[in-house]
């Protein structure tokens, strides 16, 4: 009994401090994007990276210089975007994020000031 009321009180600080948290404005609750593993070495990366802006079919317009997603210029950085535009295009007609290991999805925003990833039901 004692347990359940110190759950009930603690509660609603905890749901606060959640709503609070710098990012969890409550848009991206429940959105994914498909992002590079940090862990995969840039020839992996690379590879998957021109197949996603080639052969996938990847919208990978915004990372080319001087658009708003170029920078940070890294293939990391890059290879996100390719494969979270392929991901969001077909995710939902069988797509997959997995680029040989070299992806995985997360629910963490990876947009930065003028670049806004986009994240798709």
């Amino acid at each position: 009994m004692i347990m359940r009321t110190a759950l009930r009180r603690l509660l609603p600080s905890v749901l606060i401090l959640v709503l609070l948290t710098p990012g969890s404005d409550g848009d991206d609750l429940e959105k994914q994007w498909c992002i590079a593993d940090e862990q995969t070495p840039d020839d992996i990366l690379q590879a998957a990276l021109d197949w996603a802006c080639g052969p996938g079919g990847a919208d990978c317009k915004m990372i080319q210089p001087n658009k708003p997603c170029y920078l940070p210029n890294t293939i990391k950085d890059h290879a996100s975007y390719a494969f979270n535009s392929y991901w969001q295009r077909y995710k939902n007609h069988g797509g997959s994020c997995y680029f040989g290991a070299a992806a995985m999805v997360s629910d963490l925003n990876p947009s930065h000031g003028a670049c806004q990833i986009e994240s798709l039901p």
